[in-house]
């Protein structure tokens, strides 16, 4: 298969697992370092990743974000709520319109390289907090890459109706370790194993059947 396509990489496992899952396609990873606080944990596990597959990875800082933007994910560790990822109080870790903007540096940079996707690792789970993660919004920008670039750049999003669980059991079947992964909102020294994203990870592997190898402050 050609190398077509450019990858939003945070380092996390969905989309870890999309690396692995379409690794013979992708020809350039980006990750994107918006000031959060887990942005540290993630990043270097992207870098390893891609190191390890042969495939180039490229780091863009958004710092602006973290100065003109509101959400708890940019006001560190304390402000994180904790409980389930679908629970209400987790709205407060949008990152309004995050993921439309990587995605439109991303549609630029795959024009700029001759590419002719970006993909996302965006899921099911996400749909009823994040709007920018919906099949709507997935529907929506597609479109507007396609119509605003010369070489129709389209977005791709293989896991937008899969849930975390489904995400966990493709990565069983690829062999990933997803100690080698981060999650964890509050971006500590250890996954605080109480977030919203810590809970929906310990559930996913669950479903999975893999023995979690996170290591967890409770």
């Amino acid at each position: 298969m050609k190398k077509d396509t450019i990858i939003i990489l945070s380092g996390g496992m969905d989309s870890v697992t999309l690396l692995y899952d379409q690794q013979e396609r992708i020809a350039l990873a980006v990750s994107f370092d918006y000031g959060s606080n887990h942005n540290a944990r993630e990043i270097p596990f992207a870098k390893l990743h891609c190191e390890r597959l042969g495939i180039k990875h490229v780091v863009i800082p958004l710092d602006f974000m973290a100065h003109y933007f509101r959400s708890s994910l940019l006001e560190g560790a304390e402000a994180i709520p904790e409980g389930h990822y679908a629970d209400e109080n987790m709205r407060s870790t949008v990152v309004p319109f995050r993921n439309g903007i990587m995605l439109a540096i991303a549609v630029g940079m795959a024009e700029s390289n001759g590419l002719r996707f970006v993909m996302m690792a965006n899921h099911g789970g996400d749909h009823t907090i994040y709007p920018d993660c919906t099949p709507q919004f997935v529907a929506a920008f597609d479109e507007a890459s396609r119509a605003g670039t010369f070489v129709n750049v389209g977005l791709l999003t293989p896991f937008v109706n899969w849930s975390k669980g489904d995400i966990a059991r493709r990565g069983k079947e690829l062999g990933l370790d997803y100690a080698e992964t981060w999650s964890c909102y509050k971006g500590g020294e250890k996954h605080c194993g109480k977030c919203g994203t810590c809970v929906e990870r310990k559930e996913a592997l669950a479903d999975a059947g893999i023995d979690d190898p996170t290591i967890y402050e409770s």
